[in-house]
């Protein structure tokens, strides 16, 4: 299975792994799948460190280079396709642009949205996994 990770569940995957369910633990380290995490992940991390409402051990550029090693994550940017999908979201979506490019990532490359949110879940026009579970 191809996962996208959503931010929470990146940070979760590196700070407190209790977070995840004993299935999301296991997609995330099981060989025969791929994770990737979005680039719009990072832009929410750097809010978050900005808005101190998180902080980090080391370094955001460093976390980010141990974060990706540690799960073996592939980097996917925004493209201009992801973009134009964001806000071309079949039925209805809420408006939070990074939710929306997360699930115009998954949707455009086939993948599957590893998360907790309950709006994402609830979407039926997009793969998801509950990582709570």
């Amino acid at each position: 299975m191809d996962l996208l990770l959503d931010t929470h569940v990146w940070i979760w995957s590196q700070s407190d792994t209790t977070q995840l369910g004993a299935r999301a633990r296991r997609l995330l380290v099981d060989q025969r799948n791929e994770n990737h995490v979005c680039t719009i992940s990072t832009l929410e991390l750097a809010r978050l460190l900005a808005r101190g409402s998180i902080s980090l051990s080391m370094p955001l550029r460093d976390w980010i280079d141990a974060a990706l090693l540690a799960i073996a994550a592939k980097t996917i940017e925004v493209s201009h396709s992801i973009a134009m999908e964001a806000y071309a979201l079949p039925g209805d979506f809420h408006k939070d642009p990074a939710d929306r490019i997360l699930v115009a990532t998954a949707r455009c490359l086939s993948l599957t949205l590893l998360t907790a949110d309950e709006r994402i879940l609830d979407y039926s026009k997009v793969s998801t996994r509950d990582a709570r579970r």
